[in-house]
């Protein structure tokens, strides 16, 4: 497919509202590389985040095809998650990503980071 400017720009917008969300990354590299995790787990794994919030971003990210949930039907309840198979083919985009992220400037670094918000 070829791309102009701004259907480039656009695509990647639209990935990046599927990872927008303060611990939609943070789930993701929980579920990396076949993690197949528990609710508790990953409620234990993620310092900090309220039930009600890790509830809402796993259900985003499975709305929109990144990660799969799977309910086993006993007593007490199990659920799991685990990463779609285009999911887990984000692991090299992030890791890309990340490479990036440490080869930041060192006089950038230290800057904080801007909050833009929306009118």
């Amino acid at each position: 497919m070829e791309y102009t400017a701004e259907t480039a720009a656009q695509g990647v917008q639209n990935v990046i509202r599927v990872l927008e969300g303060r611990w939609k990354l943070v789930i993701l590299f929980q579920l990396f590389g076949g993690q197949v995790r528990r609710f508790s787990d990953l409620e234990r794994a993620i310092p900090g985040v309220s039930q009600k919030m890790l509830i809402q971003q796993l259900r985003q990210l499975e709305g929109d095809g990144v990660v799969a949930r799977i309910v086993h039907h006993q007593v007490p309840p199990k659920v799991e998650y685990h990463l779609t198979e285009w999911g887990q083919a984000l692991c090299p985009a992030l890791d890309a990503l990340l490479m990036w992220a440490e080869s930041t400037p060192s006089g950038l670094r230290s800057r904080p980071v801007e909050t833009v918000q929306s009118d």
